[in-house]
């Protein structure tokens, strides 16, 4: 009987430690995951439009357009390249002051997203990425085409932030 109670009572030990050791994995798996953000997310002030490999960090664009318009424009939304980007540096919004214009790339991004992020006009939209002195890229939201616009030239704003 001593025998018995020998290897009984490792085999019982082994298996709580396995217990013990699969429960702490799995709750540290839960609670990564729960923290990783994901496309779509309404997070942060806005939607997660990208999340990086890790999935700790991405962007977030609002929800809508910049609301005003640049002096002496009759249509709100517009706004030349200088005020898109004063604008969005001086935004505040959701609790957020960290907004800024995307750049080309980002735009793109952005604009691959369109449908997930919602809200934007069939319109063009301005990167902070200049070309030049005078021109700044911006994005026709229909196609997708992107181009070198001058930067007196009106269009519209989506503010994005980094997380």
């Amino acid at each position: 009987m001593k025998t018995i109670m020998k290897f009984i009572a490792p085999k019982q030990i082994v298996r709580l430690w396995i217990v013990l050791l699969l429960s702490g994995l799995s709750m540290v798996t839960f609670s990564t995951l729960s923290n990783a953000a994901a496309l779509g997310d309404a997070t942060g002030g806005g939607i997660v439009f990208f999340v990086d490999k890790t999935g700790e960090h991405g962007l977030i664009a609002a929800r809508q357009d910049l609301p005003g318009h640049s002096a002496g424009i009759n249509y709100d939304g517009f706004f030349t390249w200088k005020d898109a980007k004063k604008g969005c540096e001086n935004l505040e919004l959701n609790g957020f002051s960290d907004w800024f214009l995307p750049n080309k790339e980002q735009l793109n991004q952005l604009f691959t997203a369109r449908v997930l992020v919602g809200g934007f006009g069939g319109s063009d939209y301005w990167s902070s990425t200049e070309n030049g002195s005078k021109a700044a890229w911006g994005q026709y939201f229909l196609s997708g085409v992107q181009y070198s616009g001058t930067k007196t030239h009106v269009d519209r704003v989506r503010a994005i932030r980094s997380f």
